[in-house]
């Protein structure tokens, strides 16, 4: 009998890949943000900005994602109390969205960093002869042009990030690697179709949205 005949093993399923879609969803507009940020304190004028954005980078993009999430679940939530939700399920998610959050950030941070590297140094001079402001020109002249020259790599970390959200399952969120676990103790002669289901549905997905972003980063290149 084939394990995906019973609709109970399709919810179970279904389940999974739905929060594996909501973490990437949160985790990647957690990451983008936090992670342009970062980058405007690694290119910032001040000192201490400079130095707190490079911690953060080298800190994070050197620390397994594993530990992180284990210290959002055991640090913040059993140690020192932070609770996002009190339904278990959607408290363990949040604190998946933050671990994954500062964690992809720190990748983030450097390829729009290295897409600000991209933009000509004229340009940023220029804009301070006419009056602009540090603020001004990151925001209006430089980012725009960063953003356009970084599409693909983003494209790579985001996807990275959609199968890192796995790792939450450590914590007890039903997501798609527990499901598969629990599917396959339930089905233990049928390891190999589930486990081509699942891996099937991350492939039928991710390399078609890698394509996407490469395609979307040749349209919006900027000719230099």
């Amino acid at each position: 009998m084939d394990v995906f005949s019973d609709p109970a093993n399709v919810d179970v399923y279904v389940t999974g890949f739905l929060w594996i879609l909501k973490l990437t969803i949160a985790g990647t507009v957690g990451a983008l943000v936090l992670g342009v940020v970062l980058a405007a304190m690694r290119v910032s004028p001040v000192p201490v900005l400079r130095w707190f954005g490079a911690a953060w980078v080298n800190i994070f993009r050197n620390t397994p994602l594993t530990l992180i999430i284990f210290f959002c679940y055991f640090g913040l939530f059993s140690t020192l109390g932070f609770s996002a939700s009190d339904d278990i399920d959607r408290n363990n998610y949040w604190l998946g969205v933050i671990g994954l959050s500062v964690y992809t950030a720190a990748f983030v941070c450097e390829a729009i960093r290295s897409g600000i590297n991209t933009v000509p140094a004229g340009q940023a001079e220029a804009a301070r002869a006419i009056g602009m402001s540090f603020f001004q020109t990151l925001t209006m002249i430089i980012l725009p042009q960063a953003g356009r020259a970084v599409i693909a790599p983003l494209g790579s970390i985001f996807i990275a990030l959609a199968k890192n959200s796995t790792i939450v399952g450590t914590i007890g969120l039903a997501e798609s690697s527990n499901a598969m676990k629990d599917l396959i103790n339930a089905n233990g002669d049928q390891v190999i179709s589930i486990f081509l289901a699942f891996a099937g549905t991350f492939a039928i997905v991710l390399i078609p949205t890698g394509y996407g972003f490469g395609w979307l980063a040749r349209r919006l290149a900027v000719k230099r």
